[in-house]
């Protein structure tokens, strides 16, 4: 079960995010992808809002698209100008925290700690690709795709929020949500997500492949 967040509503704090991250690497994308949105709707319906269009609108293809991009890249053979995507994905998630704090989104602390994160992901990707270069493929799927999950979430809030009431715990934007609303609620879910995924994704799947070798896919 998620951790709502005191900044941002009901967009919650998800450690278990490593879970559907591992099912996507192990077993493909459409087994990440599928499990990911299975999980979330009986999430959010049973802890979580309980409101089955906004979690089919907004939660269910936001974990749909992010864990089927980190399936589909996790055992691809990458090169630097691949890695140069996730880099760049975590420099455009960087410069999104600053914009938040420059609006006094968030306070000093939480921008120090999601520059921290944002950073910590270019340097993972960089990691990779010097010195494990057997994970380049899970990182590098992991930023791209909880980017894109991410800014599915945030988009589709705010234009949800046109059309129908978000719950309580998004005051004071339970409706017409402005565009700075969908990037904070787009920051938060990616630099809370991604130090699950991107540090213990790695240990977890290397312990999957010692104990079930053949489910180790070719050339990892």
């Amino acid at each position: 079960m998620g951790i709502v967040s005191p900044v941002v509503g009901v967009v919650r704090f998800w450690p278990a995010v490593i879970v559907p991250a591992v099912f996507a690497a192990l077993f493909g994308p459409w087994v990440g992808g599928t499990g990911a949105a299975i999980g979330i709707f009986l999430s959010d319906m049973t802890f979580g809002h309980q409101i089955a269009l906004l979690s089919l609108f907004a939660g269910v293809p936001s974990n749909f698209l992010g864990f089927f991009i980190v399936g589909y890249i996790a055992n691809k053979k990458l090169r630097w100008k691949h890695l140069g995507l996730g880099i760049l994905g975590a420099i455009i998630v960087t410069a999104l925290v600053g914009y938040v704090y420059y609006i006094n989104m968030i306070t000093l602390d939480i921008f120090l700690i999601f520059i921290v994160i944002a950073l910590l992901s270019c340097l993972i990707i960089i990691a990779a690709g010097i010195k494990f270069p057997e994970w380049k493929g899970f990182e590098l799927g992991s930023v791209l795709g909880l980017a894109f999950g991410s800014a599915w979430i945030g988009t589709t809030l705010v234009i949800y929020s046109l059309f129908f009431p978000l719950p309580l715990t998004f005051e004071p934007y339970t409706k017409n949500a402005p565009f700075y609303a969908g990037v904070l609620w787009m920051v938060w879910t990616f630099c809370s997500e991604i130090p699950f995924m991107t540090i213990l994704g790695p240990p977890i799947l290397e312990a999957c492949y010692r104990a079930v070798p053949s489910i180790k896919k070719a050339g990892k």
